[in-house]
C-alpha cells in the first residue's frame, strides 16, 4: 500500500516509488510533519526536539512545558493563532471578529482512488494508479473543519495536496487565507528556483536564496499571468539539472496564486502553494465549504531533469484532456495534434471569407491539415476597440454564412478553427449597451481598461449561460473542430452586482471551469487551445480543459529559446504552441532563417503563423519537409522524454533532445546563439542513452557510441551565420 498508518504512535506515511512524506498527530492533537525526501524506512519522529525557544510561545494545552511550541515544530497546515509566527497557511476570521483558529486532530481515512474536487481541475487517476489520504482537523470553538487531502501516485512518484474547509458551526466565518500545500524544512540551505517575465517574454529562470525573512511570489491579476507562473522549484544549493535535490510545486489553478519561501530564526524553511491573500476574503456560511485548488508536489534527488521528467509525465498522462477523462473510453496514448496556420499573423483584422479559403487552399498545398480563423470574423469587429460579447457572425465581412465558409475550408481537404474571447466585453458592443451591470467595474467608478475592452462578470451563472448558447449557435454553424480560447488583458475591477464582494477573485476562475467543463461535455471532440495573450495563463488548471496552450504572443525564434526553456522545467512538450512565423518577426524585428524557425516550433504543438501567399517556392518547398518531419517526430516529441542539455541563459547555445521509451530513438536540436570570428567549436553531450549500443546518425550516417555521444559529446559544426540551427536524428543499430 502507498498510504499506511501507524497507530500507536498516529504517524501517516505516503510511499511512491522513491519517495517518502510522513508526519504525525501527537499528543495534543497537532499534525506535525516529520519528512518528505528520497524512500526511506522507519519512524522519523525521533528528528522532533524540544528546548524552551524563549519568545515563542506555548499552547495552553501543555501548561508550564516551555520547551513546546507551534512557532519552531514543522506542521502540516500551520494557522495563525497558534503562537507560530511565521507565514501561516490558513488564516480564519471568526465571527466575533477575532483571527485565529486551533486546528486538531479529529479523524482520518484511507482510501481507494485519487479523490476529487468539485468545481476544480486536479490530477485524475484510474482506481488502481492511487490512493486518498483525508486527515480531519477542527477548531473546537469555532466548529470549522479542515479535511486535508493527499492522492498519492505511487508509480509516478507524485503526491497532491488539497484543502476542504467548512464551516460547521451557527455563524458565518471569513477565510481570509488558503495554501493548498506547506513543507517545512528542519534543516539544509535552499534556494527557490521561480518563473518570472512579462507580456510576449514569460517564465524566465530565477534562482534566489531563502535567506531569513519571507519572499513570495503571486499574482493579483485574475489569471495566473505572465508574470510569475504558479510553480516552483525548492533545490539544495548544489543542485544541478543532473544531480542534488530538489522539490517542485505545482499549483493547478489559473487564478490568484501566493507562494511564499521564509528561513525562520532557527534556520528552518518553510514553502507555502495556495491562494493569493490579497482580494480574497471568503465568507463561508453554516454547512458551506471552501475548496482550495490542489498543488502537485514532486521530489527527486536526481537534479531538475529527473524532476521536470516526473511532472511531464504527471501533467500529460493525469491532466491533460482531465475535463474528458471520464467520457474518454479509456483510450489512451499518442493523439496527433493537427499541424495548423493562424490567419493572425497572416491577415490581422484585414480579411474576408475569401482570404480564409484561399489561406486553406495554400495550405493544403504544403500538408497543413487547418486553418484557424482568428479575431475579428464577429459582430461589429474591425479593430480591437469594439464588438466582444456579440458573438455573432457577420457574414458581411466573411461574404457568407460561417457554415459555407467552414463548408468551403473543408472541401480545400483542411480542417477549420476559430478564435473566441468569452470572458471578454467591448464598450462599444450591443452586449454592453444592453447590459452594463454585466461588466465588471466598482460602483460609482469609472473602470479600468485593457486593451481597450472590459471583463465579463463570470462569477454570474446567467452571464456565463447567455455568453456559453451564443458561442454554442455559432460552432453549431458548421464543422468546427478546434477552438482558440483567448484572454487579453488582466483584471482589475474586482466587484460583482451579484457575488459576495471577497469571493469574487476565487468565483470568476470557477466560473471560467464551469463553461469548459459545459462546453467539452457538449462537444466533446471539440480540441481547445488556451491563450491569454500567449502564455498569460499557461498553468497546469487551464491544462486539464485545453491540452495545448499557446505559449507565447512572441513568435520569435530566438526569444523562444529562452522562453521554452522555463516552459518546460513543468510543463510537457505537447501543451506547448509553437508556430513559425514571418521575418522580420512582428515582435522583435529580428531575421532567423526558415530552418532555424522549423526546429525551434518542433519543440511542441508544430503549426505556422505567417501568410503562406507571400512564401517563394523554395520556402513552400522547405515547409513541406518540415511538416513532413514534424509528423516523422511527433509521437517523440509529444510522447518521449525530453532533456534539456544546455541553458541557453549561460551558454553559447540551446540544446534540447528528445529520447523514446526504449532509449533506440533520439531527436537532437541544438540552436547556435554566439557566433565569433575564428569561432570555437561547442560539444554537445546527450543523455540517458544505451552505454553499449551503436547509434547511427540518419542524416550523415556516421556511427557513434552511447556511451561516447553522453561523454564526450558530438560537436557542432562552424559555419557563418546568426542563430544556426542543426536537427541530428540517431537510431539504435542492433
Amino acid at each position: 500500500m502507498a498510504i499506511l498508518f501507524q497507530e500507536e504512535k498516529r504517524i501517516f506515511t505516503l510511499q511512491t516509488k522513491q519517495t517518502t512524506y510522513q508526519m504525525k498527530v501527537d499528543n495534543f492533537g497537532f499534525l506535525l510533519h516529520l519528512y518528505y525526501g528520497a524512500k526511506v524506512s522507519g519512524e522519523m519522529d525521533y528528528l522532533l526536539t524540544y528546548y524552551d525557544r524563549g519568545f515563542s510561545g506555548n499552547p495552553n494545552d501543555v501548561g508550564n512545558n516551555r520547551t513546546y511550541s507551534m512557532d519552531v515544530l514543522p506542521q502540516e497546515y500551520p494557522t495563525l493563532g497558534t503562537g507560530d509566527y511565521r507565514n501561516s497557511a490558513f488564516v480564519l476570521r471568526n465571527h466575533d471578529e477575532s483571527a485565529c483558529c486551533d486546528l486538531r486532530y479529529a479523524g482520518y481515512e484511507i482510501r481507494e482512488g485519487k479523490y476529487e474536487l468539485p468545481g476544480l481541475p486536479a490530477v485524475y487517476a484510474k482506481p488502481e494508479e492511487a490512493q486518498t489520504l483525508e486527515i480531519v482537523l477542527e477548531d473546537a470553538v469555532s466548529k470549522v473543519r479542515v479535511r486535508l487531502l493527499y492522492g498519492v501516485l505511487e508509480d509516478e512518484d507524485i503526491i497532491t495536496r488539497s484543502v476542504k474547509i467548512t464551516n460547521y458551526g451557527t455563524e458565518y466565518i471569513v477565510v481570509e487565507k488558503a495554501s493548498s500545500a506547506c513543507l517545512d524544512f528542519i534543516t539544509g540551505e535552499y534556494d527557490l528556483l521561480s518563473f518570472y517575465g512579462r507580456h510576449i517574454m514569460e517564465r524566465n529562470l530565477q534562482r534566489a536564496r531563502i535567506g531569513h525573512g519571507s519572499q513570495s511570489i503571486g499574482s493579483r491579476r485574475g489569471t495566473s499571468s505572465h508574470q510569475y507562473n504558479p510553480a516552483v522549484i525548492v533545490a539544495g544549493k548544489n543542485t544541478t539539472e543532473d544531480i542534488g535535490d530538489c522539490y517542485g510545486m505545482v499549483f493547478v489553478y489559473s487564478g490568484n496564486f501566493l507562494c511564499e519561501a521564509e528561513q525562520d530564526q532557527f534556520d528552518q524553511t518553510r514553502i507555502l502553494m495556495g491562494l493569493q491573500r490579497d482580494l480574497f476574503n471568503y465568507p463561508l456560511e453554516s454547512g458551506e465549504t471552501l475548496v482550495v485548488p490542489e498543488t502537485i508536489l514532486c521530489y527527486s534527488g536526481r537534479g531538475f531533469g529527473d524532476l521536470s521528467m516526473k511532472y511531464h509525465r504527471c501533467i500529460r498522462n493525469h491532466i491533460c484532456n482531465g475535463a474528458r477523462s471520464r467520457r474518454k473510453s479509456g483510450k489512451t496514448g499518442f493523439i496527433p495534434r493537427p499541424v495548423l496556420v493562424n490567419s493572425w499573423e497572416a491577415a490581422y483584422f484585414n480579411f474576408t471569407g475569401e482570404t480564409i479559403v484561399e489561406l486553406a487552399r495554400e495550405a493544403a498545398q504544403l500538408g497543413i491539415d487547418m486553418v484557424v480563423m482568428d479575431d475579428g470574423w464577429f459582430g461589429k469587429r474591425e479593430d480591437d476597440n469594439s464588438g466582444l460579447g456579440d458573438w455573432q457572425v457577420n457574414e458581411k465581412k466573411l461574404g457568407c454564412s460561417l457554415g459555407e465558409l467552414v463548408r468551403r475550408v473543408n472541401e480545400e481537404g483542411v480542417k477549420f478553427g476559430i478564435w473566441i474571447e468569452p470572458e471578454m466585453i467591448s464598450e462599444d458592443s450591443d452586449l454592453y449597451r444592453e447590459h452594463p451591470d454585466w461588466a465588471m467595474q466598482n460602483p460609482g467608478r469609472n473602470p479600468a481598461r485593457g486593451r481597450n475592452q472590459l471583463v465579463l462578470d463570470f462569477s454570474r451563472e446567467d452571464v456565463r449561460e447567455h455568453i456559453f448558447d451564443q458561442i454554442c449557435r455559432v460552432l453549431d454553424q458548421g464543422n468546427i473542430e478546434y477552438v482558440k480560447w483567448d484572454m487579453n488583458r488582466s483584471l482589475t475591477d474586482f466587484y460583482s452586482v451579484e457575488t459576495r464582494q471577497g469571493k469574487v477573485s476565487y468565483d470568476f476562475v470557477i466560473g471560467l471551469y464551469d463553461f469548459m467543463e459545459k462546453l467539452l461535455a457538449k462537444y466533446p471532440q471539440l480540441m481547445i487551445e488556451g491563450c491569454s495573450g500567449g502564455g498569460g495563463r499557461f498553468d497546469a488548471g487551464m491544462m486539464y480543459y485545453t491540452p495545448q496552450i499557446w505559449c507565447s504572443d512572441n513568435t520569435d525564434a530566438a526569444d523562444r529559446l529562452w522562453i521554452q526553456y522555463g516552459t518546460s522545467f513543468f510543463y510537457p512538450m505537447s501543451t506547448i504552441s509553437a508556430h513559425v512565423s514571418a521575418v522580420p518577426n512582428h515582435q522583435t524585428g529580428r531575421i532567423t532563417s526558415l530552418r532555424t524557425r522549423g526546429i525551434v516550433a518542433m519543440t511542441g504543438a508544430f503549426g505556422y503563423e505567417l501568410s503562406l501567399g507571400k512564401l517563394s517556392a523554395e520556402e513552400k518547398e522547405e515547409i513541406r519537409e518540415q511538416i513532413r518531419q514534424y509528423k516523422e517526430f511527433e509521437p517523440l516529441i509529444s510522447m518521449g522524454d525530453y532533456y534539456r542539455l544546455s541553458n541557453p541563459f549561460e551558454d553559447a547555445c540551446a540544446a534540447w533532445m528528445f529520447v523514446s521509451k526504449d532509449r533506440k530513438r533520439v531527436l537532437l536540436h541544438v540552436v547556435l546563439l554566439e557566433n565569433h570570428g575564428n569561432m570555437i567549436v561547442n560539444y554537445v553531450r546527450l543523455k540517458e542513452l544505451l552505454p553499449d549500443v551503436v547509434y547511427e546518425e540518419e542524416r550523415s550516417g556516421k556511427r557513434y557510441c552511447g556511451s561516447a555521444l553522453m561523454q564526450a559529446g558530438i560537436p557542432i559544426p562552424v559555419e557563418m551565420g546568426e542563430y544556426l540551427a542543426y536537427q541530428f536524428v540517431f537510431t539504435a543499430k542492433e
